[in-house]
């Protein structure tokens, strides 16, 4: 059965940049864009499997779903699509930070209020790139995962649910091998989610104590967490530290500095404190980044490892 909710934003709403962020990949089996330019999403609630369908019809956003997740996921629709986000506070302290936001106005930081779903990805994606840890949320999800609920299963779509705290911890040793997953990765996520429920506590949470859960699990770091929290709880200031490629653009954008670490990003975005993450956003938005001097990071196969 599909049940459905209209919901009118405040102001604009961009949603191919704002639900951007919870796509991992063109192939995502839990994250796909129709024919129509709907946006569809398969995710695990709290109350079980759904599947949403989010469109605009002209001033308002429509939004469909089904399955065990359907009304959890038509309540929590406006958070997704940046309801509980407040851009009004951010003042650019740039000119280029101040252009992008003046084009993009209907940049909004989204909540989802799901940890795991969003966890699970940014532990694959830690120190491979992003082709390799695509790949492994692909394979996995359509190996272990379940069918979504309503019509993307149904289509040409396929999308798939992932699997939940107990089918991960069952997937066997030579099925993250497969996926191209390492060991050090799939132990981190077995670890998470054998206490899945505390980490979802860290959605009602504030920064520090949400980012202070995550981290008390061996492998989840400071680049892990922001990633997370950026998406499960829409952290304006949950800046990515630890990054291989942010710091260079930050520096190069607002300093025109190269090889900027950590450090260096940090005090550039000081002037955004509270607001470093959406700050961040509009710098890569921006476009401005340094030319590449060296090669690509090659894709390794740790299947024939």
């Amino acid at each position: 059965m599909c049940v459905r909710r209209v919901w009118s934003p405040p102001g604009p709403c961009d949603l191919a940049r704002n639900l951007g962020v919870l796509q991992r990949g063109p192939g995502d089996p839990a994250f796909q864009v129709g024919a129509d330019g709907a946006f569809w999403r398969a995710s695990r609630t709290p109350a079980g499997p759904g599947t949403l369908r989010i469109a605009r019809k002209g001033a308002e956003i429509e939004g469909r779903a089904w399955g065990p997740g359907a009304e959890w996921l038509l309540d929590g629709l406006p958070a997704l699509l940046g309801a509980d986000d407040d851009p009004s506070v951010f003042v650019p302290r740039h000119r280029l930070v101040h252009e992008t936001h003046r084009r993009h106005p209907g940049l909004r930081l989204i909540r989802t209020g799901l940890v795991l779903e969003s966890l699970i990805p940014s532990i694959l994606e830690q120190k491979v790139t992003g082709v390799e840890a695509y790949r492994a949320w692909r394979l996995l999800l359509q190996r272990h995962g379940e069918p979504a609920p309503g019509p993307a299963e149904a289509t040409r779509m396929r999308m798939r649910v992932m699997p939940d705290p107990r089918g991960w911890a069952l997937i066997p040793s030579w099925e993250w091998h497969r996926a191209g997953v390492d060991v050090k990765r799939s132990s981190t996520i077995l670890r998470a989610v054998r206490v899945a429920r505390r980490l979802e506590e860290a959605a009602s949470m504030d920064l520090a104590a949400a980012s202070d859960r995550l981290r008390l699990i061996p492998g989840i770091g400071p680049w892990t967490a922001a990633e997370t929290l950026q998406r499960s709880n829409g952290m304006p200031d949950a800046v990515t530290v630890g990054d291989l490629h942010l710091p260079g653009i930050v520096g190069y954008a607002l300093a025109g500095v190269r090889g900027a670490d950590d450090e260096a990003m940090l005090e550039l975005l000081a002037p955004y404190a509270g607001q470093r993450y959406r700050a961040a956003r509009l710098i890569l938005l921006s476009g401005r980044t340094p030319p590449r001097r060296a090669p690509r990071l090659a894709v390794r196969d740790f299947r024939g490892m």
